[in-house]
């Protein structure tokens, strides 16, 4: 059985939840207090940070290779597209949402009120760019969930608890992300410390 090293507020581990959620297989989670990490966790992760996957002897961290790895392992309903082009695409977009938009996260859980305004500022309008998409197709890739919509998930969710308001014309994109948290697997890999992030 495929175990889980979980943060209960931690977004990567929540993309991973997701995807956990989205497959409906065994899976065992095991919630780990960001503060007061367990002594083991340095031994899985030479960077002591979740999320962490461990299935028998093998062991990885870093939420997009867990993520592919369980999509590859249990293909349905398959997150990456089958398509080499669309998969080299979707790891593009992966990519690029790490380096534009997961990056900032830490400054806004630990920066000082200046970068914190920075940060917000740089993935308000990087989210308003990407907006106009959702007024054509319903999830990032078109029609079809995929790992691109579990990777932005865990943001969305947060922009209130990040004090991020989006401006006007990102209101495809707020319609977007409703779509996502009425998915019945985002709402079952739910922790209680995320429930409560947006009213």
């Amino acid at each position: 059985m495929m175990t889980l090293y979980s943060g209960t507020t931690c977004p990567f581990s929540q993309r991973c939840r997701i995807v956990l959620y989205e497959k409906g297989m065994d899976f065992q989670i095991t919630d780990v207090d960001l503060f007061n990490k367990p002594e083991d966790l340095a031994v899985m992760n030479p960077y002591n940070r979740v999320p962490v996957l461990v299935e028998r002897d093998l062991v990885l961290y870093e939420s997009n290779i867990i993520n592919e790895y369980i999509d590859d392992r249990f293909p349905h309903p398959q997150l990456m597209p089958a398509d080499p082009v669309m998969r080299a695409r979707a790891r593009l977009f992966l990519y690029r949402f790490e380096n534009e938009l997961f990056c900032h996260i830490d400054t806004l859980e630990k920066g000082n009120a200046k970068t914190v305004e920075k940060a917000r500022q740089i993935i308000r309008d990087n989210l308003t760019v990407i907006a106009p998409v959702f007024t054509k197709q319903k999830y990032m890739l078109g029609e079809e969930f995929s790992m691109l919509d579990v990777a932005i998930a865990p943001l969305l969710w947060r922009l209130e608890h990040y004090g991020i308001e989006l401006p006007r014309q990102a209101a495809p994109l707020a319609k977007y992300a409703e779509r996502l948290f009425s998915r019945p697997a985002f709402i079952d890999a739910m922790t209680p410390s995320e429930k409560v992030m947006r009213k």
